[in-house]
């Protein structure tokens, strides 16, 4: 997955290393010139010198071909730009960060996937809605150790038509996963799963496990 960012503040670079450790191909695009250096020096990230509200600098830096972008820059203003362009450049999925609740309306309109407030910034729960788009956080907890995610079963996922059961048995699959519900929207029901329990495509699995375990759980979700 290519992933720009825009700025390398404590966001935007703990994003981009922590992408970079899980094997995305990232660039961050950053006006301060030393703390690019510092980025590439320390993280082997990509970083380009410039603004991430320029639209010349987002294409040397390579945004037509980005499946996602995350605006993490200083200023609401700033990052509603970068949203912008992002969504001209037709980015499939563009992630905010905002500063103030009442801009939130604005990012909306502007086509964002989805804003987060900086109290809410957790670098795990950014990093596993940007890699499994069928999963809808819900909650954190101990300083982001503990997730509860939502995740969605897709059509020719290995879940689909598996059981409970059966699905924890596969090769892969993290034992430290605990399966708390299932969702069903064609029925309206909701179902606390036992071991027969089996899943259909659409169902809405609501999963709780850290955020390596989700990771590597989603894969079983998603074709």
């Amino acid at each position: 997955m290519f992933i720009i960012i825009g700025g390398a503040g404590m966001i935007g670079g703990g994003l981009a290393a922590e992408l970079a450790r899980n094997k995305h191909d990232v660039v961050v695009v950053e006006s301060d010139k030393r703390v690019c250096e510092d980025l590439t020096a320390n993280t082997g990230v990509v970083a380009v010198n410039g603004s991430a509200t320029d639209p010349e600098v987002l294409e040397e830096a390579g945004i037509r071909k980005a499946d996602v972008a995350v605006a993490a820059l200083r200023h609401d203003g700033d990052n509603l730009a970068f949203s912008l362009l992002a969504r001209r450049y037709e980015v499939p999925r563009i992630f905010s960060r905002i500063l103030k609740s009442q801009s939130k309306p604005a990012f909306d309109l502007a086509g964002v996937t989805k804003t987060m407030a900086i109290v809410d910034a957790f670098l795990s729960q950014l990093v596993l809605e940007i890699e499994r788009p069928n999963l809808q956080h819900v909650a954190t907890f101990g300083n982001g150790k503990a997730n509860i995610v939502i995740l969605r079963v897709t059509d020719g996922s290995r879940a689909a038509d598996k059981s409970v059961a059966q699905l924890t048995q596969m090769k892969g699959f993290p034992g430290d996963c605990v399966i708390a519900g299932i969702f069903r929207e064609t029925t309206d029901e909701f179902i606390f799963p036992r071991g027969n329990q089996k899943f259909r495509v659409d169902d809405q699995v609501f999963m709780a496990a850290g955020g390596d375990a989700i990771r590597k759980a989603g894969g079983f979700f998603a074709s």
